[in-house]
């Protein structure tokens, strides 16, 4: 059975990227800042990849909010091997789980869809909200958070960690899923996939945002870290150690 899968993604400042705050105090500044594909969504578009090669049919399409700049991360996604790709365009910060699951939402209705992968959260808002909230609005089923996917007979049965415990479940499509690190192991994108990738359906459209149901007041950086303390050398500076993670770290 033909399975129409819709991946959707997140343009994300890279993780070892030197962050600085916008002059509004509330958003950061893009200057100098590096942007990659969101490490997690790597993983839910691997799966989607997987799925439609195990079955031999049916379409990968991958969605993002976004300025106009994200068309570099969705390109990479079509040189791996996605379909088709679709830029909702914005240049707000897309941090608020709710508005942007209500703007995927309303594109994805319009769409022939079986299954929404997504990564369990991006890096840089962390919020881990709105795949849950997406399948809300689509009505659809939802499993978050999955380490493990298999599909029989148009059901999936997903693994996720839990406390303590691995917890297993299972359910039909439509459904929404976010897949957590561990799941698989990403392609790269290899010549001959940059190459047919630029021959792909590329399309961009307004995104249609409503009223945010997150206010971002105001953004800080972390306190600066205490220079650190030398003790001693060798085993004559483990006393004075031992004295300052009682003492003053209150670690012991």
């Amino acid at each position: 059975m033909p399975m129409d899968i819709v991946v959707c993604i997140k343009r994300v400042p890279a993780t070892d990227a030197t962050i600085k705050i916008a002059a509004d105090g509330k958003s950061i500044d893009p200057a100098g800042v590096t942007f990659e594909l969101n490490a997690y969504d790597e993983f839910a578009l691997e799966q989607a990849l997987r799925i439609k090669e195990q079955l031999g049919a049916g379409s990968v399409t991958v969605v993002t909010i976004g300025p106009k700049e994200a068309q570099k991360e969705l390109r990479d996604t079509l040189a791996r091997g996605a379909d088709k790709a679709v830029l909702l365009v914005t240049d707000k910060w897309m941090f608020d789980g709710a508005s942007t699951a209500a703007a995927l939402a309303a594109w994805i209705k319009t769409q022939p869809c079986n299954l929404v992968l997504c990564g369990r959260q991006a890096v840089d808002s962390d919020n881990n909200q709105m795949a849950g909230n997406l399948a809300a609005r689509l009505g659809f089923a939802s499993v978050t958070e999955v380490v493990k996917l298999t599909l029989d007979n148009g059901v999936f049965t997903a693994e996720r960690d839990i406390e303590g415990a691995r917890e297993v479940v299972s359910c039909k499509t439509p459904a929404v899923i976010s897949c957590q690190k561990g799941l698989n192991e990403p392609r790269y994108a290899n010549l001959k996939g940059i190459m047919a990738a630029k021959k792909k359906p590329f399309e961009e459209t307004p995104a249609q945002l409503g009223a945010a149901a997150l206010e971002v007041v105001s953004l800080t950086l972390p306190a600066a870290r205490a220079a650190g303390k030398i003790l001693g050398n060798g085993a004559d500076a483990v006393p004075a150690l031992i004295q300052a993670l009682r003492n003053e770290a209150k670690a012991i």
